[in-house]
């Protein structure tokens, strides 16, 4: 049995697959979804190729877990977020603030790679469906300001965001592309109402 560094076997076990979720998010950044191995994961986390297979027995169930820890991450994130936000105008800015604050630290970097990886077809579905579910919560706060089609409004104000994420994630201020984006977002969805304050931006 390996060394324990934790205080329960449960606790090392816990760190050891979360080592290599870590190990495996780094190499589906860095260097592609095929790259993605039993033997390259243990390797860049420091553990044998039969230890990897205690966890996950294939690349295959190693992808499967990036797709749902690539989202479970930044929805944990948005929702801290969207707790404290009044109203359904406040919870879309929250909703953009938080991602574009989590697309400056990389945090959709993981999502990205496997939307361009060309997955079984199983689990391209299941990413798309955890995306509409990340999604959800601001289409529901655009529903709930009874703007005129909803749906369409959501789409065009979520291609707004990937614009900035976009800016942000090629080196753009975040603060700056943060409050502009803000700023935009109210006009469209609330023309009467005033920009966000600078000290707001990067909230």
């Amino acid at each position: 049995m390996p060394k324990i560094n934790a205080s329960t076997v449960a606790e090392h076990r816990a760190q050891q697959r979360e080592a290599l979720v870590e190990a495996a998010i780094d190499i589906l950044v860095g260097e592609g979804a095929a790259a993605v191995t039993p033997a390259a994961v243990g390797a860049r986390a420091g553990l044998a190729r039969s230890s990897v297979y205690q966890y996950f027995d294939s690349s295959a169930a190693l992808l499967a877990t990036i797709t749902e820890e690539a989202f479970r991450r930044s929805n944990e994130a948005l929702a801290r977020a969207l707790a404290t936000a009044n109203g359904p105008l406040e919870r879309v800015e929250a909703f953009f603030r938080e991602s574009l604050r989590l697309g400056a630290e990389g945090a959709h970097r993981p999502a990205a790679a496997l939307m361009s990886a060309g997955l079984h077809p199983a689990c391209q579905q299941r990413l798309t469906e955890l995306h509409l579910e990340q999604v959800e919560p601001f289409r529901a706060a655009v529903r709930d300001l009874g703007v005129p089609e909803p749906a369409l409004t959501a789409d065009l104000i979520a291609g707004m965001l990937h614009t900035a994420l976009a800016a942000v994630e090629n080196g753009a201020p975040l603060s700056s592309v943060t409050h502009r984006t803000l700023g935009l977002v109210r006009r469209c969805l609330d023309p009467a109402g005033s920009t966000p304050r600078p000290s707001e931006a990067g909230r």
